[in-house]
């Protein structure tokens, strides 16, 4: 059973403690087995997981989770096959216990593009909107964030989560909860760091996302922005009529100095471009623990500047800008 009494206990102690009126409930309606078919298989997996304390935990240079020697033999073999039942594995790495779970991205890659340029992480309060299974919560974690909250709606990535959480252990300050950015409380005003990465592209409305996230932040917070973006000037913005990338739900790509007057527009001062760079094949592709199409299937095989639609490849920026 997926369980999240630890955080709750937590947040009374922070200024999300009005959330608890609303949150068990919503996380227990987004757990209802009849939401997802697989969801009772995953919880068997869960429910079954080997019962070992890692040797180490190290969150601060990676995903790191035990060693070899922890486990014998067979019950390595058993945890393989029982994360392997996990399928996709998206984002990460993770190493656990001496097993290399090779994601399809290449996140930890993202995190040191970002992690200089952002403000320290120790002692603040965190949300991660569309965080997947977790990782980078993992990682936020590790810098010495007070509190990270993650919310993604696929309960895949959350049992995934889950699975990481079982041999981290509840000393780690870092959750997934099974919700949207809708399930956050209006102008809740809370948090000192929010990160939104890879989400923006897939909302029909670009500019309301950024004022969700700016209600969320407390005055003088600071939003972490990744998302696609386009060469261009302030007035130009790809709006893909069909698939872009092979991904159906992408509906406004950006050029940079677009996307930072967005971010104006939206009340955030001190806007600030971090990061621009090309997605390559060797940051995002299929691996065994990923075995779908990936990103060498989705550009033109003739020119690989172009997706296969015709559209410019892939580029992503990262942003940085401050609630008032």
């Amino acid at each position: 059973m997926i369980d999240f009494t630890p955080l709750y206990v937590q947040m009374k102690e922070t200024p999300l403690v009005s959330w608890l009126d609303h949150l068990p409930a919503q996380v227990a309606a987004a757990l209802d087995e009849s939401q997802h078919g697989r969801l009772p298989e995953w919880h068997t997996i869960l429910n079954t997981l080997p019962n070992v304390t890692p040797s180490q935990v190290n969150l601060k240079d990676g995903v790191f989770v035990g060693q070899q020697d922890d486990l014998t033999p067979e019950v390595f073999a058993r945890l393989e096959g029982q994360l392997r039942r996990l399928h996709p594995w998206r984002k990460g790495p993770f190493h656990l216990f001496g097993l290399h779970i090779d994601t399809e991205w290449r996140s930890d890659w993202k995190w040191d593009r970002l992690k200089e340029g952002i403000a320290p992480l120790d002692g603040r309060l965190v949300l991660d909107v569309g965080c997947g299974n977790g990782y980078h919560c993992w990682r936020m974690a590790g810098s010495g964030a007070k509190l990270v909250l993650g919310l993604d709606p696929y309960l895949l990535y959350v049992a995934q989560y889950q699975a990481l959480r079982h041999f981290i252990g509840e000393t780690v300050p870092a959750y997934v909860l099974p919700l949207g950015i809708e399930a956050l409380p209006d102008n809740l005003a809370a948090f000192d760091t929010v990160f939104s990465m890879g989400v923006l592209y897939h909302r029909r409305s670009p500019l309301d996302h950024l004022l969700t996230l700016r209600e969320a932040l407390r005055a003088g917070g600071e939003l972490v922005l990744e998302t696609l973006v386009i060469e261009g000037q302030a007035d130009q913005v790809l709006v893909p009529e069909g698939r872009y990338a092979q991904m159906r739900n992408v509906w406004f790509i950006p050029s940079v100095p677009m996307l930072l007057s967005w971010l104006r527009k939206c009340g955030f001062v001190q806007a600030k471009l971090l990061d621009v760079t090309p997605t390559t094949t060797q940051e995002q592709r299929s691996t065994e623990w990923m075995t779908f199409n990936s990103l060498p299937d989705f550009l033109d095989k003739e020119d690989s500047s172009r997706t296969v639609e015709g559209h410019p490849a892939p580029k992503r920026a990262i942003v940085t800008a401050i609630r008032p």
